[in-house]
């Protein structure tokens, strides 16, 4: 899933962040009286409140609290029962989830028929959901060719055997789908009130949720407001009445958090020393599954030729990167985070030289594609509105500038997050600073969107052999370790073709309110639900 870098830093946190963290005991750790509204900066405006037209962090962080999958993922990130209380298989193709008694906010029974919609809604062509390809990925019957429209989306293999059960066939034993369904665009969706209102069903007037907190206010660029939903099946359970999410970064939300306006906020790194020496209590750091890399464009020339893109991989000192962000971010040379499940590193064959053999080696190759101080290369470099990510383009920029020899120049383009986007998935773009989350813990959450023709490969990086391996990762009588193999086969490639340039895996750094209680800091994934939290 797209990750946003928003734990920032600006001017502001420098004036007032940094003078607000004088002292290590604040009023405002202590639980103010009658607090009924956990506030969270989320970094963003959201680019949407649809389960299936969702494609990134900050989307996924509110849209977790108001619907629920089929299942659901605990505070270490194991797979626990959400909407189905049970399921089944014998042979990782055909799959039986039972559903629990539970409603919608409006008071209708969510059913098998909803699920079924939802997936079916995932691959319809005119959805137009970014994550079309995932249940292709999946490998559920005919799902690729429902994608592609040669088939109507009622031929998909998912049907409602009765109103409380959902089977899901499969054309390959994939033996971790129930960890696919925990990601919000498999959630289920109210059938009815979807086909009733169409893209109006999120209005406030029209939306109906299955999860712990409904809508009840958002104002763009403002705020997103949820309350308790009393219909939701374990309301009894659920402590706090209020959310409220803010569509700022960390950089300006630090000064609130001081002031006890904030719950939870990312740290910035020009206050990251300050904050980890006078508020160790409140702030909280774990190694999370998402990389952050530099996607190039394959449709765009220069980015066709490996010399141009294995250039500036090389040439980009990644040490200096993650020294920038003061989290010791660990240095990346693979896409799949090596703290991921099934996966083992693997190393260019430029990685063993020094910085300054890769700078030669840089220059040497972009000669050979004809690159140098008389002949520049030119491209647009593409990242989000973000100081943080300023910071790490601009560092990046003068590395290819003062390193090379004059033959990179590099022109920077910030852009607002759903415009920055939309530029990706349009491929309107050279090169772009990105970031991809685990959307469950195995491998293939990576490695599958770099398949041909994958909905989330927006750099449009095509490889046969690359393909061929990744299909052999669910053929019948491979194991555990023989997909291990194939996943470092799979990663090997991507280094020799450089698919990506990867740059930094990330590290979860917030700081939360000594009242909250029950915000989990242990799950990999970075999922969070308000719902296990409370106010003590």
């Amino acid at each position: 899933m797209n990750l946003k870098l928003t734990m920032l830093t600006a001017t502001l946190v420098t004036a007032l962040g940094i003078s607000a963290c004088s002292s290590p005991s604040q009023p405002s750790a202590s639980l103010p009286p009658n607090k009924d509204t956990l506030i969270i900066a989320n970094g963003a405006e959201p680019a949407t409140l649809d389960p299936q037209k969702s494609q990134d962090t900050t989307s996924s962080a509110i849209i977790r609290q108001m619907f629920e999958g089929l299942v659901m993922t605990d505070a270490q990130g194991k797979i626990i029962p959400g909407l189905a209380e049970s399921w089944e298989t014998t042979d990782n193709k055909v799959w039986i989830f039972k559903l629990r008694d539970a409603n919608w906010s409006n008071g209708d029974a969510i059913s098998a028929h909803d699920a079924v919609f939802a997936l079916q809604r995932l691959v319809d062509p005119a959805t137009a959901a970014y994550y079309s390809s995932y249940l292709v990925d999946a490998k559920v019957h005919n799902a690729e060719k429902v994608v592609t429209g040669d088939l109507p989306v009622d031929a998909l293999g998912v049907k409602a055997l009765d109103d409380k059960t959902l089977q899901i066939t499969l054309d390959e034993p994939v033996p971790y789908l129930v960890d696919m369904l925990a990601l919000p665009v498999a959630y289920p969706v109210p059938k009815a009130v979807v086909q009733a209102h169409g893209d109006s069903w999120l209005s406030l007037d029209n939306i109906v949720v299955s999860g712990a907190y409904r809508l009840s206010d958002w104002v763009v660029n403002s705020h997103i407001n949820l309350e308790r939903n009393p219909a939701y099946y374990d309301n009894a359970n659920t402590a706090i009445e209020k959310v409220q999410f803010l569509p700022i970064t960390s950089s300006a939300g630090m000064n609130r958090y001081m002031t006890g306006e904030l719950d939870i906020n990312g740290v910035p790194p020009e206050v990251m020393d300050k904050v980890r020496k006078d508020l160790p209590n409140e702030m909280h750091s774990a190694p999370q599954l998402c990389t952050f890399y530099l996607e190039p464009n394959f449709k765009s020339a220069p980015f066709d030729d490996v010399r141009v893109r294995q250039a500036l991989s090389m040439s980009i000192e990644r040490k200096t990167l993650t020294d920038i962000l003061k989290r010791d971010n660990p240095e990346a040379y693979q896409f799949t985070p090596l703290a991921i499940q099934g996966i083992t590193k693997i190393s260019p064959n430029w990685q063993a030289f020094d910085q300054s053999a890769r700078y030669e080696q840089a220059i040497s190759l972009l000669k050979d594609a004809g690159y140098d101080a008389n002949n520049p290369l030119k491209f647009e470099f593409f990242y989000s509105t973000s100081e943080t990510a300023k910071m790490l383009a601009s560092a990046i920029d003068s590395m290819w500038r003062q390193n090379l020899g004059g033959a990179v120049q590099a022109s920077l383009i910030n852009q607002e997050w759903k415009t920055f986007l939309d530029a990706k998935n349009q491929g309107r773009y050279n090169l772009a600073f990105s970031g991809w989350c685990a959307d469950y813990n195995e491998p293939s959450s990576f490695l599958n969107i770099l398949k041909t023709g994958n909905s989330n490969n927006t750099g449009k990086y095509s490889s046969a052999q690359y393909d061929a391996v990744m299909a052999q990762t669910l053929q019948p009588g491979i194991d555990d370790a023989a997909r291990s193999r194939l996943y470092q086969e799979a990663e090997t490639l991507i280094a020799k073709d450089t698919a990506i340039i990867p740059m930094y895996s990330a590290i979860s750094v917030r700081l939360v309110k000594p009242y909250v209680k029950g915000f989990s800091h242990d799950n990999p994934m970075d999922d969070y639900h308000v719902k296990d939290m409370s106010f003590e």
